[in-house]
């Protein structure tokens, strides 16, 4: 029975929420998630319906000896955004710098603020 258990330990993927900032500026959503260890090429962002999906696979770091103190979680990055119709699917980008995955959400011309003249 405890073989069982420690197989399914071993096989078990952690899902770890990275952490994150949102501002608004400009007519733009800006969003920042910071991902350390994790390279372009390990990361996936998708829009499913109404939500903004990022997922993050780290790149393997072996260590060499046991750990006396780990404060870093490990895991894969998991995070999910509800995002409105106000928000332009078709002109999110998204660039990644120094393990912070920078998103850029444009608000559609219609949804921004304007001014009403008065005759």
């Amino acid at each position: 029975m405890n073989e069982v258990m420690e197989k399914k330990q071993e096989n078990k993927v952690r899902m770890v929420q990275p952490a994150c900032a949102i501002c608004e500026d400009n007519g733009q959503i800006l969003v920042r998630v910071e991902m350390p260890g994790v390279d372009k090429d390990g990361i996936e962002v998708s829009v499913e319906k109404n939500e903004l999906v990022i997922k993050g696979k780290p790149a393997a770091t072996p260590v060499e000896g046991t750990y006396l103190i780990r404060e870093r979680q490990t895991g894969e990055y998991h995070k999910r955004f509800i995002i409105d119709e106000t928000i332009d699917l078709e002109k999110i980008q998204a660039v990644m710098n120094d393990g912070v995955l920078q998103l850029t959400l444009n608000i559609k011309e219609a949804a921004k603020p304007r001014k009403i003249e008065i005759k």
